[in-house]
């Protein structure tokens, strides 16, 4: 008669959450996970026949190289952090709002609407009611979502990606409608005049010291103020934050207001200072790239600053090496997909460690 049961033999190999881990052993785990994704990336790279050196040297010079492109890749950079910034305001409080690509749109379209029928205003004054319209429309689609859960307890992801597409598909309405281009046969929308459009500083729309500005204001709102302490909580634990007296339905709406309100801005900057126009590409995927964003730099503004520029330069780079090295679009992408999918696993093995039985044990229990 066996001594140790099939059912309670411990597996061969388990998943352990970490209790701590020193900052050394995490920067070493993170460095082998980009040591790891290079390497990869390069057995793809020759397999398209190419030099990685020379391709991720490419890489590098195409997103950094000169002024011009340092430019092109701070304009992708501004977006993804501010998004990203919104997202987390939900993601701390354990609220999963998977709809920052409506929420960009939304706020696209009303800003857009001031900028294409208003745009004889003076121009100081329509960029601040198209960024005041921008965060409204942004935040009203964030807060649907959070009155439906505080109200009726929804399922808040599926909820917020469902209204990714009513976004899309009202976008698609306009430019086939009452915003169409009179002057073309396609449907599409006309660009923006010179008043409606964001002044450059240094060279990029002022839209990069607002992000900069939000990563600050973001931090100070998470660490030093009262409702930063309560969306803390909330994420904890419901029923600890409504014991404590916190209103768990007014965070849910505050919070989630905020949120969209985030992406608004990125869709207001990315019509008046980067598009010019509104198509169904404004968001571009910004919204749901933004979720890695957030999560690689666990919540905190200042690492989300750095991931964002990070992920900005291999998309600026991937663009670069289709054109030099005639690689395919698709092949840029999995590329960058394998350096981001290892940056991911690294934070995976930050939290977790995996325990593999030892000879011995193993065979006392197959003896058993």
């Amino acid at each position: 008669m066996s001594n140790v049961s099939k059912e309670h033999r411990e597996p061969l190999i388990r998943m352990v959450k970490r209790d701590s881990i020193s900052q050394q052993k995490q920067w070493m785990i993170r460095a082998i996970g980009l040591l790891g994704a290079l390497l990869t990336g390069a057995l793809v790279i020759l397999a398209l026949g190419q030099n990685p050196i020379a391709v991720y040297k490419d890489m590098v010079v195409g997103a950094l190289g000169t002024p011009t492109v340092r430019r092109e890749t701070i304009k992708i950079a501004v977006p993804l952090l501010i998004t990203s910034i919104g997202i987390s305001f939900a993601f701390k409080m354990q609220f999963w709002n998977i709809g920052a690509e409506g929420q960009i749109l939304m706020g696209a379209i009303f800003a857009g609407y001031f900028a294409f029928f208003h745009s004889d205003w003076p121009k100081v004054l329509l960029v601040i009611v198209m960024l005041a319209a921008g965060m409204i429309g942004g935040g009203i689609y964030g807060l649907i979502p959070a009155l439906f859960k505080a109200k009726w307890g929804t399922n808040e992801t599926l909820f917020t990606l469902m209204l990714n597409y009513i976004a899309l598909a009202f976008v698609k309405y306009l430019q086939n409608g009452p915003w169409k281009d009179p002057r073309t046969q396609f449907p599409k929308m006309s660009m923006l005049d010179d008043n409606a459009r964001l002044t450059k500083v240094l060279g990029v729309h002022w839209g990069w010291i607002l992000a900069l500005v939000l990563v600050v204001l973001s931090y100070i709102y998470f660490t030093k103020t009262k409702q930063g302490y309560e969306i803390a909580v909330v994420g904890e634990s419901n029923n600890t934050a409504r014991y404590a007296g916190i209103n768990v339905s007014k965070v849910f709406i505050r919070t989630m207001l905020l949120s969209g309100a985030m992406a608004g801005i990125a869709g207001m900057l990315q019509v008046a200072g980067s598009d010019f126009t509104i198509t169904e590409n404004t968001a571009g995927g910004v919204g749901f790239t933004a979720i890695t964003v957030a999560w690689l730099a666990k919540m905190n503004s200042f690492g989300m600053l750095i991931v964002a520029v990070f992920i900005a330069v291999l998309e600026r780079g991937s663009n670069k090496i289709q054109t030099t090295f005639k690689i395919p679009a698709s092949a840029a992408e999995v590329l960058t997909g394998i350096i981001l999918f290892f940056m991911l696993g690294c934070e995976f093995f930050i939290n977790y460690k995996l325990i593999v039985r030892r000879r011995k044990e193993a065979e006392h229990e197959s003896a058993n």
